[in-house]
């Protein structure tokens, strides 16, 4: 039976990097004409917590403002991210679309687990045209508990699947991994940290060693 891929999105198959910087910038100049922040914005530090669901991150951005000035933020924030989608600034992995066809061919099904939020998801699935390829995408909004362990749990239960790998940059990656009896593929890209990375079964530095991991044999033209 063909195995089943769990990927996360940001840092894995999207390059989150490239639309980061000026969603963040924008972000916290909005909170400045509010009159709830000065200086610069904390990139740095978003960064170094990337991969943690969202109210996770901004508590830790704003940890001295109220809940709703912390909503009214992320709120600004996805409108950011999006437009910049829809604007072609981002960009995928390389390599995303030829292992995505490979794990096709072989009739292994694709699936995305993402902390990230459904409309932000469903932009760059939108604008990439991956649903080509995803047989579905899901979002920690679809869990009560906001744990990616019990995402990756309900994915697992709700496609019946036996025999599964979990691809991601961060620790709640191999972490949901883990918890499901699962490979743990690290993937030491951008946000990637060496300590975390310690923890997966296996690290990898470009996607297309998935394709030797899980012995995907090419075939057929690849669209790029």
């Amino acid at each position: 039976m063909p195995i089943a891929l769990i990927f996360d999105m940001d840092g894995t198959l999207f390059q989150t990097d490239k639309i980061l910087e000026i969603s963040l910038q924008d972000t916290f100049d909005y909170l400045k004409s509010l009159g709830e922040w000065s200086g610069a914005a904390p990139i740095g530090k978003y960064r170094e917590i990337m991969g943690v669901p969202l109210p996770v991150v901004w508590k830790a951005l704003l940890p001295d403002h109220t809940d709703g000035i912390r909503h009214r933020a992320n709120d600004h924030f996805h409108v950011q991210l999006i437009a910049n989608i829809a604007g072609g600034r981002g960009a995928l992995y390389p390599h995303v679309i030829e292992i995505f066809d490979r794990l096709k061919q072989a009739g292994g099904p694709i699936f995305i687990a993402s902390n990230g939020q459904v409309e932000y998801l469903n932009a760059i699935v939108s604008y990439y045209k991956l649903d080509a390829w995803i047989t579905e995408t899901f979002s920690i909004q679809h869990i009560p508990s906001q744990d990616k362990g019990d995402l990756v749990g309900h994915i697992l239960k709700k496609h019946d699947i036996e025999q599964a790998a979990v691809v991601g940059d961060r620790l709640s990656d191999i972490h949901a991994a883990k918890k499901n009896g699962l490979m743990a593929v690290g993937c030491r890209f951008d946000f990637a940290q060496e300590d975390e990375l310690k923890q997966a079964d296996v690290v990898i530095d470009d996607l297309l060693e998935l394709a030797e991991l899980f012995d995907l044999q090419p075939f057929g033209p690849h669209r790029r």
